[in-house]
């Protein structure tokens, strides 16, 4: 059975963000049209889900990556905002950011270590924090 979806696919797009993105909104729109019972959202989301799966099994690759790529470049600002803060809430279990007074350069230091005198490392100001 795997082996024919792997002779299926072969030659076709597949997955990409895209896609993903298409059928993540055609998903939410279907769970809000079925709690507000509108017609117009229904087709919306089978619109969706109907252009993922034709992206998915189109054999017109170059086409399909360059809709990606649209899509990508679009979307650049978004996702690395969410990727920055993402890592800022991941680093602030074991560091704090601090913003130098003069600067504003944020700064990182590793949590537990008590009261310490910071130096930016780019104007090279001093000042003292709680770790």
């Amino acid at each position: 059975m795997k082996e024919k979806l792997i002779r299926f696919m072969y030659g076709r797009y597949g997955m990409d963000s895209l896609g993903k993105f298409t059928i993540i909104a055609g998903l939410i729109t279907m769970i809000l049209a079925g709690w507000s019972n509108s017609m117009i959202l229904s087709l919306v989301s089978w619109a969706c889900i109907i252009y993922s799966y034709f992206r998915m099994f189109s054999r017109n690759i170059y086409k399909r990556s360059s809709e990606n790529q649209w899509y990508l470049n679009r979307t650049y600002k978004l996702r690395t905002a969410l990727y920055k803060q993402k890592n800022l809430m991941h680093q602030r279990k074991t560091h704090h950011i601090y913003k130098c007074p003069a600067c504003r350069q944020k700064i990182r230091i590793p949590r537990g270590k008590g009261r310490i005198e910071i130096r930016c490392p780019k104007c090279n100001s001093t000042f003292i924090k709680n770790s």
